[in-house]
């Protein structure tokens, strides 16, 4: 288990923790939460050793292998499956076994090599990476393609693959979705809830942590409090808890009040001077319960706007993409023939790489239509709020600075108090409106950009991830904010609490179309795991060897006779094929059937920890067995189904 004892902690003079305790058991799942610079990443590096303790005590088993996201950008030609493998700590240590005993021509130590890299998985440990850089997004072309190639969001990505890869007993999560798009998101939940070994994760998605945790630490005031279960049962748990210390914190100050009141009457009288006496010492051993104070929550609203145009925008046949140097355009998404209306909240689904931000940054006017046509509406006035918005702001310059360039350049325009007392709306208080941005923490800044989209009074909310910095409370204002405001909201955000809140409707891109999505998140979730499941399959048939396309060729000469032979060299070739299929959905159905015996057993109050144990460990096995099965599944499937193509 995890025990931290009477933990103290200091970063330069701020203390972090102040005499916490929690203990954590094997096989927990938790969720990390506080307010964005509470100590959350602070308590993370003294789990991880990088810090100290100040006072008290940490206690981890000390053979546990811990696991965590590196945070620098890595800069390496290794192919990606390469790097990501490399987090496999327990096979990289077996195979430098092995390569030190071959130096050595050491036989003995050799064998003993080769059986640790067996119990490391190490043969098939290539499949199990490649089929991790799926999961998170990554297309067949890309799995060996160098590190450097990739973007700073995709080496991100790169690097919780390589977290992911390692057999840790306790693995830290730091924000593990904040470059992750839904379909990325939900593949990552389904792998994590499999995660046999202990999870402490940070994060700001409240779904996320709905999905994967079982146990809350909050973090708060510098000490942690453990609540049992996830997210919102943390919420309901602790509102209970404040209840209940604001109603003995109430009872207190009556008995207070009483006793006072009975010194304050009777001190001076000698008959009762003793009576009062004992009244002063009851005060004074009285423990002094404090006052619920609880974060003030941060609340803001949208501008009324001036106008509400109907429709606000009219798209036709407008295709968006990009022009290279030469002029020559690159076309993401094309027919489109859709209006925006006043009041819409539209949602905009669909996965990594389809035309997402393209489509929202050619409605912003950042990108010029390929083709087609765009109308807006008289009086539109479109907030717009990008991804990379935070890294266009002036890090010399601080809040109010911003804020004076906006009412001076776009307006509204107004005086210096105005802005700082508006500023102020949003947490800028004092010295932090002349505070350099560059200064400030990613949260602080995401508040900063949106109270300058407030400022301006827009009537249609152009939103690109405008979460991805903001922790809990703000995204919670975020939602209610746009609840409440009487323009349209156009939104992409893998917040999915977010955007089940405030949407009503949602278009999909896909397939270089976009069109209006027939469902709820649920249906979303559905469609993005069987479109998942296609891609693989057609990636792995663009790999077909020549010698597949060649047996077709009989087929295409219309002779009929070889069409009749094609097709029964075709149900030769594949019959190995579909036996095995078979073989293989036999065998995850036996083993469906296990797990479900396996966690009913495990349900029981009864159980001895060795029985226990053992079963998580067949628990582990299964999901090891069943990961490598759908792997071969979708390798056959594909292999048949390319065949088949070829053929007819």
């Amino acid at each position: 288990m995890l025990t931290l004892n009477q933990i103290t902690l200091r970063r330069g003079v701020k203390v972090v923790l102040d005499r916490a305790s929690v203990t954590l058991q094997p096989g927990d799942k938790v969720g990390l939460i506080g307010r964005n610079g509470a100590g959350k990443s602070s308590l993370f590096a003294l789990l991880a050793g990088r810090l100290q303790a100040d006072a008290g005590d940490v206690a981890l088993p000390p053979r546990w292998r811990l696991a965590e996201v590196a945070q620098e950008m890595p800069e390496t030609d290794e192919g990606a499956t390469d790097f990501a493998l490399q987090g496999d700590t327990r096979l990289m240590e077996a195979q430098a076994a092995l390569a030190a005993a071959e130096a050595a021509d050491d036989g003995h130590a050799m064998a003993e090599a080769h059986q640790a890299i067996q119990d490391a998985g190490g043969f098939d440990a290539r499949p199990r990476a490649q089929a991790m850089l799926l999961g998170l997004g990554f297309k067949v072309h890309e799995l060996d393609a160098p590190v450097t190639s990739f973007s700073g969001g995709w080496r991100m990505r790169l690097q919780l693959a390589r977290a992911l890869m390692c057999p840790a007993d306790l693995m830290l999560l730091d924000e593990p979705t904040n470059h992750l798009d839904l379909d990325a998101l939900v593949w990552l939940e389904a792998w994590l809830k499999r995660y046999a070994g202990m999870l402490i994760v940070i994060s700001h998605d409240r779904e996320f942590l709905d999905a994967i945790t079982t146990v809350t630490l909050h973090l708060e005031d510098t000490r942690l409090t453990r609540y049992t279960g996830n997210y919102t049962a943390f919420e309901e748990l602790r509102a209970e808890r404040l209840a209940q210390a604001e109603a003995n914190y109430a009872r207190q100050q009556e008995r207070i009040a009483h006793l006072q009141k009975f010194i304050d009457r009777f001190k001076a009288k000698a008959s009762k001077a003793r009576q009062a006496q004992s009244r002063v010492k009851a005060l004074t051993r009285m423990e002094k319960l404090a006052p619920v104070l609880t974060a003030s929550d941060f609340q803001f609203e949208f501008r009324e706007p001036m106008s509400l145009p109907n429709p606000m925008l009219a798209f036709a046949d407008m295709a968006c993409g990009y022009r290279s140097g030469d002029g020559a355009a690159k076309t993401i998404v094309s027919g489109i023939d859709r209006s925006v209306l006043a009041g819409q909240r539209i949602g905009i689904l669909g996965a990594n790489g389809q035309g997402k931000s393209t489509f929202v940054k050619t409605v912003a006017g950042d990108l010029a239509p390929l083709a087609g046509g765009m109308t807006e509406g008289k009086g539109l006035a479109i907030g717009y709020f990008a991804q990379q918005e935070l890294d266009v702001l002036s890090l010399a310059d601080g809040p109010l600075m911003h804020m004076v360039r906006l009412a001076r350049d776009v307006g509204p325009p107004a005086r210096e108090q105005e802005l700082r007392d508006f500023l102020g709306s949003f947490r800028f208080v004092g010295d932090m409106v002349t505070q350099a941005v560059g200064t400030l923490s990613g949260g602080e800044k995401a508040r900063l950009v949106l109270a300058m989209l407030v400022w301006q009074r827009p009537n249609l909310l152009l939103l690109d991830e405008p979460t991805n910095h903001l922790d809990l409370t703000t995204r919670e204002a975020l939602s209610m904010a746009l609840n409440e405001f009487e323009g349209t909201v156009m939104l992409v955000s893998h917040d999915r609490a977010l955007l089940r809140e405030v949407c009503d409707e949602f278009w999909l891109v896909a397939d270089g179309r976009l069109k209006p999505f027939d469902g709820d998140l649920d249906d979303y979730q559905r469609w993005l795991l069987d479109a998942s499941r296609d891609l693989a399959k057609a990636q792995r048939a663009n790999a077909a060897p020549p010698a597949v396309a060649a047996a077709a060729a009989p087929e295409r000469r219309g002779d009929r006779k070889a069409q009749a032979q094609a097709r029964q060299q075709l149900a030769d070739r594949t019959r190995p094929l579909r036996k095995e299929l078979g073989t293989i959905e036999q065998r995850m159905t036996n083993l469906t059937h296990e797990m479900r015996t396996i966690e009913t057993e495990m349900g029981r109050a009864d159980l001895p920890a060795l029985r226990l144990a053992e079963l998580g460990r067949r628990l582990k096995q299964i999901g090891d067995e069943n990961e490598r099965l759908e792997e071969r599944w979708l390798e056959l499937g594909a292999q048949i189904e390319t065949m088949s193509a070829a053929a007819g």
